[in-house]
């Protein structure tokens, strides 16, 4: 049976993933409504990706901090801080005006997307790190399919964010759009103050400033691993392939949120069904070796896909092509994902969880970096097969990068 005290750490855990929710979703529709707003206003490539930069650079520094904050002070105040964040960017997205000059319009949206990227950070640091403290030690079998659900839920609902932002954008136009997704964020934030209560992911022992950064081999390996594996998602994902399909395939708004939207969801689908189609990956040495083969396969997928578009074989049609070769980049990205996800979590302890998480969490942000810049870059320089060629490049160093991970009894935390 269900201890009283196991009942209601389950109980905080939901709230505080019931709330990710509601934040991921008007997280995937502001991507894509900044996306193909700013687009059709006549953003480049390259000044879309821009916009973008300083919502990828903030978790470069707000997953470490926040982790440790996390750590010393609940994961509750780092959940309520990054709803109110939120509620406050999309109010000053708002305020743009297409009359503004090119420069002061990137430098503003720049400024709301850093604040964007802050929230994102703190409500999924906390959520991610939650699922440490309700899962038995020693239970990895468990934690791999609690860190699945809760990585493939949040994709799905980004993905359905993302066709939310183009349908919103098609209807009501950016700024009421923008007003409508804060109002309900706002009861969002409502209703997290009303039912998180605990001070769930506090440790117990003190943590040092030196905690942030005193990690096990393990850990730096598989966030190396995390900085190229990201990037080569972004370097397509970012700006290439929706403005090829606005630009070159000529589909409209909805149109191209939709299938970004189907994308991203049937990545979140994969993600939260993999321990099932991973059912003797059980422990962490399973699971190391399951990074290595996963990351073998994206390799083969993205070098395969990157050829086809490069050198167009007569009698394919370049459109669906590209859609068919994204769905099975998703699908093997996906099963690599969710491993990822899961190992970080396993590599580390109750008391530091929040801390390792945050820690990986930034690698992400890196590769995210990294990747939204290399899409307006590459796909400026070289179209959509150079940002495929670019993306094959980043998971080959991913791969190299998994091949050290072993069990974690092998090493000792660097920090003990």
């Amino acid at each position: 049976m269900t201890s009283k005290k196991e009942a209601t750490g389950i109980g905080q855990y939901a709230a505080v993933t019931a709330a990710y929710w509601g934040f991921t979703l008007t997280d995937g529709a502001l991507r894509m409504l900044v996306l193909l707003h700013f687009h059709r206003l006549g953003f480049s490539p390259l000044e879309l990706a821009f916009l973008f930069l300083l919502y990828e650079a903030m978790g470069v520094v707000t997953n470490p901090i926040g982790g440790w904050i996390g750590a010393r002070f609940g994961l509750r105040l780092t959940l309520f801080t990054g709803l109110g964040v939120q509620v406050v960017a999309l109010l000053a997205l708002s305020l743009t005006d297409p009359a503004w000059t090119l420069a002061l319009s990137v430098a503003y949206v720049m400024g709301c997307q850093a604040a964007s990227g802050i929230a994102k950070d703190l409500t999924k640091m906390s959520s991610k790190s939650a699922i440490k403290a309700v899962v038995p030690t020693h239970a990895e079998g468990t934690l791999f399919t609690w860190v699945a659900l809760l990585t493939g839920s949040k994709n799905a609902l980004k993905g359905v964010g993302f066709f939310l932002g183009g349908l919103l954008l098609e209807l009501l136009g950016f700024q009421t759009a923008l007003w409508s997704m804060a109002g309900a964020l706002c009861l969002v934030l409502l209703l997290a103050l009303l039912t998180v209560h605990a001070d769930l992911g506090r440790a117990k022992a003190k943590i040092r400033g030196r905690d942030l950064f005193a990690k096990s081999q393990e850990i730096n390996w598989l966030s190396a691993a995390r900085v190229f594996l990201f990037a080569s998602r972004d370097i397509w994902f970012v700006v290439g392939v929706p403005v090829f399909l606005y630009s070159t395939l000529e589909w409209s708004f909805d149109q191209v949120g939709a299938f970004m939207a189907a994308w991203v969801i049937g990545y979140g689908f994969i993600q939260a069904g993999a321990p099932r189609l991973l059912r003797k990956t059980t422990t962490v040495d399973h699971g190391a070796r399951a990074a290595r083969i996963w990351a073998a396969l994206l390799l083969i997928t993205t070098v395969g896909l990157a050829w086809i578009m490069a050198n167009q074989p007569p009698g394919l049609h370049m459109g669906w092509t590209l859609i068919v070769g994204l769905l099975v980049f998703g699908t093997v990205f996906a099963m690599n994902s969710a491993v990822h996800s899961w190992l970080i979590v396993a590599y580390s302890d109750s008391d530091k969880v929040a801390l390792n998480v945050g820690f990986y969490y930034m690698a992400n942000a890196w590769g995210r970096l990294a990747g939204t810049l290399l899409s307006g870059l590459v796909y400026q320089w070289g179209g959509l097969s150079g940002t495929l060629w670019g993306s094959a490049i980043l998971v080959g160093l991913a791969l190299v990068l998994t091949l050290p991970l072993a069990s974690p009894s092998k090493t000792e935390e660097a920090s003990t």
